[in-house]
This record gives structure tokens, C-alpha cells and sequence, in this order.
């Protein structure tokens, strides 16, 4: 279950036709204005609950909750994790960030997600590259706890700001820091969908004046957390990337970046010096 800013996105061309259940459901969702309503209808019904069971969960959706905080799970990146209210849901188009990371992260390297909130960058990039030693860190109580919960045995999660809470014999030693961390401009806050907007904590949205705040404050510290030549990786908008180049070309890092328009996904790529 992967979805944007306004709903799931799951497509499976063989699935069967839908039953009587599943096409109420749809006609519900879509007056409710879900945009992916066949794909939740299907999603709920999968849950195998009935009766008042499945109500609830169909009322507390039509009611703008987020559809992966009902059903407790995000499929993210191939990989089915676990989620919660008060805890950012993992967006599909930051599948491209953890393609990214991969790209430059070889096995057994030392890896950092900053903001990790549920753990679905790490999870991700741990499944792609073997070996690697992860290690998360969030300043969401919840979010830590879900991420212990859904990171492989043996990665190592912190709870608090940014770099606060790390080891210091972690300093010099990290491969690649990758790090989804809020990106919309304060302002921008109220065009976001209820489900995101009255159901995600403002923490993990709100970037600040340009949407960019958290990502100077992570770029300034970086390179202390970096061992030579070790990279840093931000999602950004598209609008932001020129911007999320510059700032970490600011900091010395060699810089770069990728999109794919289809996915409404951009991410900025630094390299430190060798």
C-alpha cells in the first residue's frame, strides 16, 4: 500500500473482479472523495473483518483518517511495514531516495537515517544492500518505536534530534546519510489534504519558511558524521532543487541530483570530499 499525498496506490493486474462488498465499498470511498477508492475498497475487504468490524474501519476512512493508520501497515518498497496514528506515513515517491542510496552504498557499509520516522528508508535500503550496519534515529517516541519494530536484527535505533542522540563513535565512520526530512513551506501547510494535514504530526511536514530548514541544519553536521567520501542524500520538491544543491554545495559536498517526474520524486545527492 503505497500512496501520495492523496491516497494509496496499489495496482495489481491480477486481481479478480470485485464482489458486491468491494463495489458498496467503492461507491462509498469515491463519495467520500478518495481518489484511489477501488484500491482501498479492495485493501478493507482484504482485511477480512465483517460486519460492524469492517464498518468501523470504512467510517473511520470516509471520516479522512489515513488508510494505513486504519489498517496498521504500509506496503513500502516491496516490503509490508508497520504504521500508527500520530506517525508519518511512508510515500511512495520516496522509493526513488532509497534507489539513490543504494546506488552508492556498498555492502557492509555504515548507514544513518535521520528522521526515519516508521524505519521505511532504512528497511528499504537494508533489503537492497547486504550487510550494511543501520542505524535510525527520530525525535517521535512513536515513530522509534515502529521503527525498532520494523528494521532488521541488529540495526540500532535513536530516539531524539537529528544527531543528538547518536553515539560518538559513530562520528567519521557513516558510508551514506540519507534523510527524508520535512520539506513543505509553512505556508504551503494548509493546501495539503486532511489526511495528511489533520492526521500526520506538523513536525514531519512542515519545512519551514522555504521547506528547507531541517535539511541546513542536517547538512552543517554532516560532514562530522561522514567518513571521506561518504554521501548524503534529502528529498526535496522539484521547485526546492536548485536550492537543495546549493545548500549542500555550501557545506563542500560534491553535488547532484535525481527525478522522476512520474513519481513527483526529486532528490539531492552529496558527495563529501574524499
Amino acid at each position: 500500500m503505497n500512496r501520495e499525498e492523496g491516497g494509496p496506490q496499489v495496482h495489481d493486474p491480477n486481481r479478480g473482479s470485485a464482489g458486491p462488498l468491494e463495489v458498496a465499498l467503492v461507491l462509498r470511498l469515491r463519495a467520500a472523495g478518495c481518489v484511489f477508492a477501488e484500491d482501498e475498497a479492495r485493501l478493507l475487504v482484504g482485511s477480512g473483518l465483517r460486519g460492524a468490524e469492517l464498518e468501523h474501519l470504512v467510517q473511520r476512512r470516509v471520516m479522512g483518517e489515513p488508510l494505513e493508520h486504519i489498517l496498521g501497515w504500509v506496503d513500502f518498497c516491496g516490503l509490508r511495514l508497520a504504521v500508527g496514528p500520530g506517525v508519518f506515513v511512508p510515500r511512495q515517491r520516496s522509493a526513488l531516495l532509497v534507489e539513490c542510496a543504494a546506488e552508492v552504498t556498498p555492502e557492509g557499509a555504515t548507514v544513518l537515517d535521520l528522521c526515519c520516522g516508521c524505519g521505511a528508508l532504512g528497511a528499504a535500503l537494508a533489503y537492497l544492500v547486504g550487510g550494511i550496519a543501520l542505524h535510525a534515529t527520530d525525535i517521535s517516541r512513536d515513530a522509534v518505536g515502529l521503527a525498532r519494530e520494523n528494521l532488521p536484527a541488529g540495526a540500532q535505533c535513536y530516539e531524539g534530534d537529528l544527531f543528538g542522540a547518536l553515539p560518538a563513535a559513530l562520528r567519521g565512520t557513516v558510508h551514506t546519510l540519507l534523510c527524508n526530512s520535512p520539506y513543505v513551506p509553512s505556508d504551503q501547510l494548509r493546501t495539503l489534504p486532511p489526511e495528511a494535514r489533520l492526521h500526520e504530526p506538523r513536525a514531519t511536514l512542515d519545512g519551514g519558511a522555504d521547506g528547507l530548514d531541517i535539511h541546513r541544519r542536517v547538512a552543517a553536521e554532516a560532514r562530522a558524521w561522514l567518513r571521506p567520501g561518504g554521501h548524503l542524500l534529502f528529498e526535496v520538491s522539484d521547485e526546492q532543487e536548485t536550492a537543495g544543491l546549493g545548500l549542500l554545495q555550501e557545506q563542500g559536498f560534491r553535488a547532484w541530483s535525481r527525478d522522476r517526474a512520474e513519481m513527483g520524486a526529486t532528490v539531492v545527492i552529496g558527495r563529501a570530499p574524499a
